[in-house]
């Protein structure tokens, strides 16, 4: 959560900082600002400071176009501690103006050192507990940024990715991360220093991604990266796959209405090289784990958070009745304070987009401290679950830009169907079930086309219903989960109240809510619980609830009973999560359209979840 960048070299610093927050806005958008420091003639003079409340548009307004400068740090909020407003928002300077640092995380001791600063004749101009690292660095400063930082480092509790510069050292940015990610952006003359890759994939691909501990000075033609005992490290170098084109909009209205559309193509690359119809099973070399261990297995655990959890509960489903092997999804901000059981012979499952989730990164490092085996299910190659973990699967569903995730889901969907596969292969699936598995997954790209294609449907059904206050969306088995994920999805990004609920637990109290005001809207399965949703259908309906049910095509007995019908491709039970999500996607996009909503910032929501 909340947006750092910065930069060093020959262009003017303020058009590459202000560029950088936008497309770090999805990380936060209560406000932003930049700092830069003067040219070198005039080293020693104070930093030009600019910060607004509001988004990126409210800071571009409030910057020069010819603001000199070359070197400089950006900050976009999402607040945590102190109000929303101007003095709140980063940077923050130290009492001379000179220091200017910008924080993503939480100090968790600020107030002790708060008060030891205050007696030291120290005076504090904001709410924040991030200022307190600019006059904490201030007091340790002896003419050398990067010492004053790491004796400052030694002094925090709590989570922290920060950049800061000092006006008498012209060009150096000293940054440091414990807790919340920082990249290192290596160029032709020039560095960059950012919360996310997207910031810099306009100057470079080459990047270096910060451990916790570790800190970073550079200077325009160089960097170096040490420890907190000094000690000077040699950091790989890595290059960033992603094409600069696949964080714009590319002529859609918004990022989430573009995601929800590249759902085949991002389902695609999730599959693409793992399906192996020869054996019947897939290859996931990534899990670096040999066959005799994988067949050693005799539990799964899924951590997650939020919507990532949504398709661990999914994929935990699909383990047992696949598989055959029990599973259990966990919440990561429960696992970690729940001093929990873990099992031998267990396998656990850490599943974030960004891989930097902090419920699930802590809760992670718990498990491993207890000696069990962390996978990474993630979408960002170099985040820190992909590193911490002992392996495991990156989704490739590409940048996710808009802040409730789409495509990411899906793709985490297309990694657990590949894993209930490879361990269904392990013990009771044939190969004959094992290739028929294997081509009903590969049609899913082109099922999920389909159901994109009843975009018009959805957006009139989504105008009928925009006025309502409360929705029910319901499911059973494998769509259970879907309905938990439908209901977040409206609750995100319209501000509509909505709780998901298995079918069958109606009857056990929801139905209580149920009226004319509140419509229902049921996820109908073609197995054997489809007779079951109906009749749970026709409960709703018998007490005045409007219905809206998404089925297979051709369901004319569905379609019959309720007052509105979203029809999608038919596919086997097994595979229908992939048919109903991108209609409960729509569903909420078009109904937060209507509502005049920003669909892509939420309000009181970031994209990346790095503070608990």
């Amino acid at each position: 959560m909340c947006g750092i960048v910065g930069y060093t070299g020959p262009r003017q610093v303020s058009r590459i900082l202000v560029e950088g927050l936008k497309r770090l806005e999805y990380r936060g958008y209560d406000s932003a600002g930049i700092a830069v420091q003067k040219d070198v003639a005039q080293a020693g003079e104070p930093i030009t400071l600019i910060k607004k409340t509001g988004k990126i548009a409210e800071l571009r307004k409030a910057v020069p176009k010819d603001l000199p400068g070359h070197c400089g740090i950006g900050h976009t909020r999402w607040a945590t501690h102190g109000v929303v407003n101007d003095v709140n928002a980063h940077p923050h300077l130290d009492g001379s103006g000179k220091i200017a640092i910008v924080h993503n995380g939480i100090i968790e001791n600020y107030v002790a050192l708060k008060e030891m600063l205050e007696k030291e004749g120290t005076v504090f101009r904001s709410d924040t507990d991030s200022e307190v690292i600019a006059h904490l660095i201030s007091y340790h400063y002896d003419g050398d940024l990067e010492l004053a930082v790491k004796a400052s480092l030694k002094h925090l509790k709590g989570t922290y990715g920060i950049a800061c510069i000092h006006a008498d050292e012209p060009g150096r940015i000293v940054g440091a991360r414990n807790g919340s990610p920082l990249v290192i952006g290596v160029g032709d003359g020039e560095m960059l220093l950012a919360s996310d890759v997207t910031a810099m994939l306009a100057h470079t691909k080459r990047v270096v991604y910060l451990n916790d501990g570790e800190v970073v000075s550079m200077l325009p033609h160089e960097f170096k990266v040490s420890d907190g005992d000094d000690r000077v490290l040699d950091p790989k170098i890595d290059h960033v796959a992603w094409e600069l084109g696949a964080i714009e909009k590319e002529g859609y209205s918004c990022y989430m209405e573009k995601e929800i559309f590249e759902q085949p193509d991002s389902i695609a690359r999730a599959l693409s090289g793992r399906m192996d119809f020869e054996y019947g099973s897939s290859k996931l070399g990534g899990l670096d784990l040999t066959k005799k261990e994988l067949h050693a297995i005799e539990r799964v655990r899924v951590i997650a958070a939020g919507t990532s959890w949504h398709a661990g509960l999914v994929g935990c489903q699909l383990m047992e009745s696949v598989a055959r092997l029990p599973a259990t999804a966990e919440l990561a901000s429960e696992l970690r304070y729940r001093n929990p059981v873990v099992e031998p012979n267990s396998v656990y499952f850490a599943v974030s987009q960004s891989g930097e989730t902090a419920d699930t990164l802590y809760a992670m490092r718990e498990i491993q401290r207890r000696g069990s085996t962390v996978l990474g299910i993630c979408n960002v190659v170099g985040s820190t679950i992909a590193r911490e973990s002992a392996g495991g699967v990156y989704v490739h569903s590409g940048p996710e830009i808009a802040v409730a995730s789409t495509k990411a889901f899906t793709s985490q969907l297309a990694a657990f169907y590949l894993l209930a596969l490879l361990f269904a292969r392990m013990h009771d699936m044939s190969h004959h079930e094992g290739v028929e598995f294997l081509g009903r997954l590969k049609d899913v790209p082109d099922l999920v086309r389909g159901a994109l294609a009843q975009r018009d449907t959805i957006q009139a059904i989504a105008k009928k219903y925009s006025h309502a206050k409360d929705f029910l969306f319901l499911g059973r088995g494998l769509l259970y989960p879907i309905a938990l994920e439908g209901a977040l999805k409206l609750k995100e990004i319209s501000y509509v109240h909505a709780e998901g609920y298995a079918s069958g637990e109606i009857k056990h109290g929801p139905i209580a809510l149920v009226s004319p005001d509140t419509p229902s809207l049921f996820l109908v399965p073609n197995d054997y619980l489809r007779e079951k949703t109906i009749s749970n259908m026709k409960e709703i309906k018998a007490r005045g609830g409007p219905v809206i049910a998404v089925a297979d095509e051709g369901d004319e007995l569905v379609a019959s009973i309720a007052d509105d019908y979203i029809p999608v491709p038919r596919t086997h039970a097994l595979f229908q999560p992939f048919t109903m999500v991108p209609p409960l996607q729509l569903f909420a996009y078009f109904i937060a359209l209507e509502l005049g909503r920003d669909v892509d910032q939420p309000r009181n929501l970031a994209k990346s979840v790095t503070v608990e």
